[in-house]
């Protein structure tokens, strides 16, 4: 159960990270909203999450599937560079977190 909210606040910190982009500066409303309203959940999901995860590791998960989803996002929507060793670094981060849930968990 804790996992499955760790999961979910990795995947709303990947909505509000990819929000930040369309905000222009706070100065669109609807992205604003999306993007607040994400964060908040995510921040929420984390913590209760941590009531049973070490910090370290659900803290590096959560950054883990952010980071991850936001860089697939951004070169699948975004057509940001897709170069080989862009892959590899971001494979090493998929290994990470699927590593941590292994030892932690």
């Amino acid at each position: 159960m804790y996992w499955l909210m760790l999961v979910g606040a990795g995947l709303l910190e990947i909505v509000w990270a990819l929000a930040l982009k369309e905000m222009g500066g706070f100065t669109r409303f609807w992205p604003s909203v999306v993007g607040i309203a994400s964060a908040v959940v995510s921040f929420v999901m984390l913590g209760a999450a941590l009531k049973a995860l070490p910090v370290g590791t659900a803290y590096a998960v959560w950054v883990g599937i952010g980071a991850l989803g936001v860089a697939i996002a951004g070169i699948l929507v975004l057509n940001e560079s897709a170069s080989p060793i862009r892959l590899a670094f971001l494979a090493m981060i998929l290994v990470g977190v699927i590593g941590l849930k292994f030892v932690d968990g």
